[in-house]
């Protein structure tokens, strides 16, 4: 049995690849929490909680490819600096 924490990544992963988007979608979400055994393996668990987990690591992780993305056009557009 996989930690919760373990859905919660596996989850953001896979939407963030299939759908580029930060804002999850509920059907999204709820197909996965029954597909993917989340619901077997927590029964107590609420669904509406598990979206707030995955929308918490989608909002993360959105912020950080956002971050590295800007440290990257910072590097290619400041000029090259020649060493002599």
């Amino acid at each position: 049995m996989r930690k919760l924490s373990e859905y919660v990544e596996i989850a953001a992963s896979e939407y963030l690849q299939e759908t580029g988007k930060a804002e999850l979608n509920a059907h999204w979400i709820a197909e996965f929490f029954q597909d993917n055994g989340v619901q077997d393996d927590y029964p107590r668990q609420d669904l509406i909680a598990f979206c707030a987990l995955v929308q918490k690591a989608l909002t993360i992780k959105s912020e950080r490819a956002g971050k590295q993305a800007r440290l990257q056009l910072d590097k290619a557009i400041r000029p090259i600096s020649k060493t002599r």
